[in-house]
């Protein structure tokens, strides 16, 4: 088989014993005669793989008792609508925003709640290259929300922000089980599975519990209180995902968990960093103190070459490398399944594409 390193940005590499386990029980899981796939919601096998994807969840985060886990379809995008929905009461929602992720999460929240919805800052006329330091916001807000890790800009908060009381929401759809967090110092968190966790199709919720509220008069599928009650099965959830989602969390745990994970994390970007840093042929142009081990954008200090870069990377097997289309040159993806190898191989590519087509 070709070797492939995938350097998506999502849908991402999944483990490779990950896969492998899916594989075997395709056809018939547990023996049942089914495929995952085939089960009812509502079947005890069903339930118990639910059971496990959040009891695995719980361990890895340490979530506390006091925090309800939801399963949810629609991607992160569709919480940028939940979250004013349910945890806005009588103040202001207050946006944080740090990258295109954020700044759509706010333009969501404002088409809802007009200017109830207001920026406490906003690094684009930085280009997004900084995470932006708020020390004062006003009073009566009943969340702030962030993005923990930009994707596109390749950005991180090193450092979760508290603001007194004030709940923090966190887009961790990059970042999660990459990064070790205190779920205590968030008041909702909501990640994407399609990066760290698993397949495309189901979204992670953790939400504290008294930020509940009954919300009358919005859609029955946006309020969190109806997956609360209904074990996040009011109707047919995303029964693959979730299962695949189970085994990812099992393959972290056999693994040492987050903090192992990290570990790894530091190295392969602290490698591919160290690469770029040594070199003029290549340039980060994200600020170093902000810089993310999750998504890492480069750009040559000859832009000219950056196809040749692409094709040629391409042909050497280094997949979905390309920039996204606001960032431009390249960016590497390395969630927690993409290999150490993977990287030591990007970085003689690296090195060798310098020699060949650098300065003389």
């Amino acid at each position: 088989m070709k070797t492939t390193w995938n350097f998506s940005a999502g849908p991402a590499i999944l483990p490779k014993s990950v896969l492998e386990k899916a594989q075997h029980e395709l056809l018939s899981y547990e023996n049942s005669g089914m495929s995952v796939m085939e089960l009812s919601h509502r079947s005890s096998l069903f339930q118990a793989i639910i059971d496990d994807a959040e009891a695995h969840l719980r361990q890895l985060m340490a979530i506390p008792d006091n925090y309800k886990v939801l399963f949810i379809q629609g991607g992160a995008t569709l919480q940028f609508a939940a979250i004013p929905l349910n945890l806005l009461k009588d103040g202001k929602a207050g946006y944080i925003v740090s990258g295109s992720w954020g700044e759509k999460a706010y333009q969501e929240a404002e088409a809802l709640i007009g200017d109830r919805a207001v920026i406490l800052a906003n690094t684009k006329e930085n280009k997004h290259t900084l995470i932006p330091e708020v020390t004062e916001i006003p009073e009566g807000l009943d969340y702030v929300h962030i993005t923990t890790n930009n994707t596109i800009e390749g950005t991180a908060y090193q450092t979760i922000p508290t603001f007194g009381d004030v709940p923090v929401v966190a887009d961790m759809s990059s970042n999660i089980l990459s990064a070790n967090y205190n779920v205590s110092d968030f008041g909702l968190i909501y990640a994407g599975a399609q990066k760290n966790i698993g397949p495309a199709g189901v979204t992670i919720v953790i939400v504290r519990e008294d930020l509940l509220q009954d919300t009358p008069g919005i859609p029955t599928m946006l309020d969190y209180k109806t997956y609360v009650s209904s074990g996040s099965m009011y109707n047919t959830p995303p029964t693959f995902a979730i299962y695949m989602a189970k085994l990812v969390f099992e393959w972290l745990i056999e693994l040492g968990g987050v903090s192992e994970m990290v570990k790894t994390n530091q190295e392969k970007a602290g490698l591919l960093y160290q690469t770029i840093e040594e070199s003029d042929f290549y340039q980060s142009p994200v600020q170093k103190e902000f810089r993310s081990l999750t998504n890492i954008p480069f750009t040559l200090t000859d832009d000219t070459l950056t196809k040749d870069f692409l094709k040629e990377a391409q042909e050497r097997g280094f997949v979905n490398l390309k920039g996204h289309r606001s960032v431009g040159g390249m960016r590497a993806s390395l969630y927690n399944a993409f290999p150490l190898e993977g990287v030591q191989e990007l970085v003689a590519f690296m090195k060798e594409f310098e020699e060949n087509r650098g300065a003389k």
